[in-house]
């Protein structure tokens, strides 16, 4: 696994050289809410695509 400090340098390295500050930090928030829901299916569990799709069904249905 790699530092935060790390992962910032690789996303730096990816983004194109003219990008915005506004960019980067669009980027980090991504980053950072994918480490979230990772976090959070390791803890929580996740829902099957059946599981999902009955869940959805009930919503479009009303």
């Amino acid at each position: 696994m790699s530092t935060a400090k790390e992962e910032v340098k690789a996303l730096l390295d990816n983004l194109p050289d003219d990008c915005s500050l506004e960019d980067v930090q669009y980027h980090l928030y991504v980053v950072e809410k994918i480490h979230k829901g990772l976090q959070r299916a390791e803890t929580e569990g996740m829902l099957s695509q059946d599981e999902v799709e009955r869940k959805l069904n009930k919503w479009t249905q009303k």
